[in-house]
């Protein structure tokens, strides 16, 4: 029995000898972690010893066949080791070794040694670690910025491409790209290093310290009327500008000084308590930053809701000052009963809704390629579609108040002369003997209309 043992084993070397001088080739993300593999291929690889090697470090990592583990010096501290090779797969016979927090150190030549009853093979693995960098890490607007993308060790068939935000980044400069710090430049860049056989990838982040609210230059911003809306200026939290203010370029006056949303150094934002029509148009976010000017400019879009009439009927026209990014418009009607629930009705589109007997709230929602760009929100009283009626029952009410009209104008008259009698009674009682001759001759008067009467 040990002899046909000794013979399985015996072929097993033979037929891995012959492979022993090829490269498995792994490519790590420096900072991430990275697994070397390595696969027992005997019938039988428990107990085996396991011995991870890096060539010119010594030993990595080794099993022996008790079950004894041991860390080279250069890879364990107490509070972490960053290699290991999970014993849970073992019994599988994967001696993989997995080492986290890559750095450009770890690159190199690696050999796993499995040895059972005597007989080793040996596996080669290639660790090379990919990067990408930026320096300085945190540029301001206008400062010169240099990406580099390295893979150590290097592959002389390797093509370097780059790309920012997913988008091909032109000219392809190959390792190094040297561009200026601007809001168009921030975001992920990725080197792709393409090779005859594999392609390999690494990120780096880019963020310009300057205004970072708004991002980018002529944003739209939209504000529903008679709203309050707030009109950002936020610059990087580690810079403190100076002279930094909100001005409307079409009137070139600074607005709202001493009304800062926030107390803050970096935060400049203006709050306008009531938007009005003239607050639409373009404005500019400035400040002055070790010397150097720093600003961006924003337009605020002003939205709306008119109403009107058709053919006896009310109609709502969602409007905006400038809708060149609207691509739709949606609208929601919500309702209340006389308990206060609420009810939502159906969504409409369109930019103009006819309301019928639809009273309530409604809302206009406009969308832009990107989603979302803002509502606006009106109240649709019961008393709107009383101009439904019938032209007959018009008529009829206005005849209604045109009479009233006459009576109250009539009574107003009478009211009027009774006064001036009044007065003049009383002018007549302040001259007692001026009333009796006055009642004299009235009565007098009287007779004599009486005597012709009776002639």
């Amino acid at each position: 029995m040990m002899l046909v043992e000794s013979l399985v084993f015996g072929m097993i070397f033979l037929l891995t000898k012959g492979v022993r001088s090829e490269v498995t080739e792994v490519v790590g993300e420096a900072g991430s972690q990275v697994v070397l593999p390595c696969m027992c291929e005997a019938a039988q690889c428990d107990p085996a010893a396991i011995t991870w090697n890096k060539e010119s470090k010594g030993t990595v990592w080794r099993k022996q066949s008790s079950g004894l583990q041991y860390w080279g010096s250069n890879w364990f501290n107490r509070e972490n080791s960053r290699v290991q090779c999970p014993h849970s797969k073992f019994g599988k016979g994967d001696y993989s070794l997995e080492i986290n927090g890559l750095t450009k150190d770890d690159a190199g030549l690696y050999t796993c040694k499995v040895e059972i009853k005597g007989h080793s093979t040996d596996k080669r693995i290639m660790l090379r670690i990919i990067e990408a960098s930026v320096f300085p890490s945190t540029p301001m607007w206008g400062d010169n910025v240099s990406l580099r993308c390295s893979v150590t060790p290097w592959r002389e068939d390797a093509v370097v491409y780059w790309t920012l935000n997913r988008q091909s980044f032109t000219p392809k400069a190959g390792r190094a790209v040297e561009v200026k710090a601007s809001d168009k430049m921030a975001g992920t860049w990725t080197c792709s290093v393409h090779t005859s056989s594999n392609e390999w990838r690494a990120s780096v982040e880019l963020s310009v310290a300057g205004i970072i609210q708004p991002a980018k230059q002529d944003t739209k911003l939209y504000a529903a009327l008679g709203s309050s809306f707030t009109m950002p200026c936020v610059f990087s939290p580690s810079l403190s500008p100076r002279a930094a203010l909100v001005e409307k370029l079409d009137s070139g006056f600074q607005i709202f000084n001493n009304r800062s949303a926030s107390s803050s150094s970096w935060d400049k934002s203006i709050v306008i308590q009531e938007v009005v029509p003239e607050n639409e148009g373009r404005y500019r976010c400035g400040g002055i930053v070790e010397r150097r000017r720093l600003s961006q400019t924003m337009q605020l879009v002003v939205a709306k809701i008119v109403k009107s009439k058709k053919k006896g009927t009310t109609m709502l026209s969602c409007q905006l000052s400038d809708p060149s990014e609207v691509t739709s418009y949606e609208w929601v009607h919500v309702s209340y009963d006389i308990n206060g629930t609420e009810s939502v009705g159906p969504v409409q589109y369109g930019q103009t809704v006819p309301v019928k007997e639809d009273f309530g709230e409604w809302t206009c929602r406009y969308f832009g390629t990107n989603g979302l760009l803002g509502n606006v929100t009106t109240q649709v009283h019961l008393m709107a579609g009383l101009s439904g009626e019938k032209s007959s029952g018009v008529s009829s009410n206005t005849g209604t108040v045109i009479g009233l009209s006459f009576l109250l104008v009539i009574l107003l008259l009478i009211l009027a002369q009774m006064y001036k009698n009044h007065r003049r009674r009383r002018r007549i009682l302040q001259y007692p003997a001026l009333e009796t001759i006055v009642h004299t001759i009235s009565n007098e008067r009287e007779e004599r209309e009486k005597d012709r009467v009776k002639k």
